[in-house]
């Protein structure tokens, strides 16, 4: 059976879809990019701050749904600029600290509203 979730402690949809979809014991958290869920503007700065919005966000998602970080099994981050990869993994390890999930990486051509980076992510229970 298929679970919309959503809260208000994420930034709502900006398009036709989900912040996230539960089906059994699996949830798919739709790209997110890094707007403030208060105001739906971009996190100011650079990779890092807009990568600990993100996280914020998928986080957000993860507890309205029972989940938590160490339940995420796969990540995705699309990266407006290759080159801001470092500085984005080392602030994506400060929240997967142990056993870290499968994780994709890939620069694209733009991103939605011009941020330089947007995550999906599936958590497992």
């Amino acid at each position: 059976m298929k679970k919309v979730i959503e809260t208000s402690n994420a930034p709502k949809a900006i398009g036709p879809y989900s912040q996230a979809v539960e089906v059994g014991d699996t949830l798919y958290i739709s790209g997110q990019i890094p707007l403030d869920p208060e105001t739906m503007k971009v996190a100011y700065g650079g990779i890092k701050e807009q990568t600990v919005q993100v996280l914020k966000n998928i986080g957000a998602i993860l507890e309205a749904a029972g989940y938590s970080y160490k339940d995420v099994v796969k990540s995705t981050c699309l990266l407006a600029n290759m080159e801001d990869f470092k500085d984005m993994n080392e602030v994506y390890g400060q929240f997967y600290t142990e056993n870290q999930p499968a994780r994709a990486a890939f620069a694209v051509k733009e991103l939605p509203l011009n941020v330089l980076i947007e995550i999906e992510t599936i958590a497992v229970k």
